[in-house]
């Protein structure tokens, strides 16, 4: 009789019994479960050039959300442990996307990609230490130390490698804003490097706008206008632009012309109260009562909010109308970043 590859199975008509018997030469096949539970052993004791190819390959198929969870943070582990960079970001895409507010996969996740990066820089200033990219990755970690002078030596390393580089000038500027006690001259300095900056890259918004805020500060209204005008051009979604812009035609007493990029700013920065000030300085101005006692009210419950106590500033203090709604800092490009513009 010709034998037949599939189980051979017989009822015992006593006991309604089912009997299967496997063909020889025929192997059962493993659970799966029983396999991914393995395989989470595996890594969790080390063995990972084992578990690997097994958390790989089931992955996508488990359906229990825990065991699916456990996988994927040992997957990563293992992926970083044997220096496997894109396994180990294939895994925390699926951890990540299935499980987005997890404390484990989000602190997983914090150190996976730090350490990602910190291979990356590594491998930058083995292979390539003299690169202009070199020297821009260690002017960005030294700014962030707050080493403004090393910092700044870093990028004009970065210059006289690649004069043209958009960004460097900007950050150049950035950096001279961003010292503690700065010198006399740091506003006419750094008004050097942004426009540089915009010889290179006309359409860094955030070169545009810290000129602008340069020329605010000086009482250069006009000039204040234009670069903030080119600056919300530029970036649509840049609402300190809009603002400064506003600002500016307010101290222009050119009300009526203030309220579309007050409104702007109040649209794009509901939660900012010199916004709502400003606007409801231009509305009030320009003979829209209503609205503009409006827009003071929204703006005193702020600065009431503000208060510790919940107390709310006294009148005296706060001018019903002022001429600017921006306070007289000193422009702080890095917290006023628009988007696209470079870190």
């Amino acid at each position: 009789m010709r034998r037949l590859g599939v189980a051979v199975c017989g009822f015992l008509i006593s006991g309604m019994t089912l009997i299967c018997a496997a063909q020889p030469g025929q192997h059962a096949q493993p659970d799966s479960s029983s396999l991914v539970h393995h395989a989470v052993k595996l890594a969790e004791t080390g063995h990972c050039a084992e578990a690997l190819p097994l958390l790989k390959k089931n992955l996508a198929q488990v359906t229990d959300k825990e065991l699916k969870r456990d996988m994927g943070i040992n997957g990563v582990n293992c992926a970083m442990s044997l220096n496997q960079p894109d396994t180990a970001l294939a895994f925390l895409q699926v951890i990540t996307r299935d499980f987005p507010r997890d404390p484990a996969v989000l602190y997983l996740a914090v150190h996976a990609y730090s350490d990602l990066s910190t291979r990356a820089a590594q491998e930058l200033a083995q292979n390539a230490r003299s690169s202009y990219q070199a020297h821009e990755l260690n002017a960005e970690a030294l700014e962030g130390q707050g080493k403004w002078d090393e910092a700044a030596r870093e990028y004009r390393a970065v210059l006289q490698q690649n004069p043209t580089l958009p960004g460097i000038h900007f950050r150049l500027g950035r950096l001279l804003l961003s010292k503690p006690n700065p010198g006399p001259t740091v506003a006419e300095d750094a008004k050097k490097e942004m426009e540089q900056e915009i010889e290179i890259d006309p359409s860094n918004a955030g070169a545009e706008y810290v000129l602008g805020e340069l020329a605010r500060q000086a009482g250069q209204w006009s000039q204040a206008v234009d670069h903030f005008s080119r600056a919300s051009k530029l970036d649509a979604g840049f609402g300190d632009a809009f603002l400064g812009l506003g600002s500016s035609l307010i101290s222009e007493k050119r009300f009526p012309e203030a309220i579309t990029p007050l409104e702007t700013a109040v649209k794009l920065e509901p939660a900012n109260p010199a916004a709502h000030y400003g606007l409801a300085v231009a509305y009030s101005r320009s003979g829209r009562k209503h609205e503009g006692d409006k827009e003071f009210a929204i703006h005193r419950q702020m600065m009431q909010d503000r208060e510790p106590g919940g107390a709310a500033a006294s009148p005296d203090s706060q001018p019903d109308q002022p001429d600017s709604p921006q306070s007289q800092s000193p422009p702080q490009p890095q917290s006023s970043q628009p988007q696209g513009a470079p870190q």
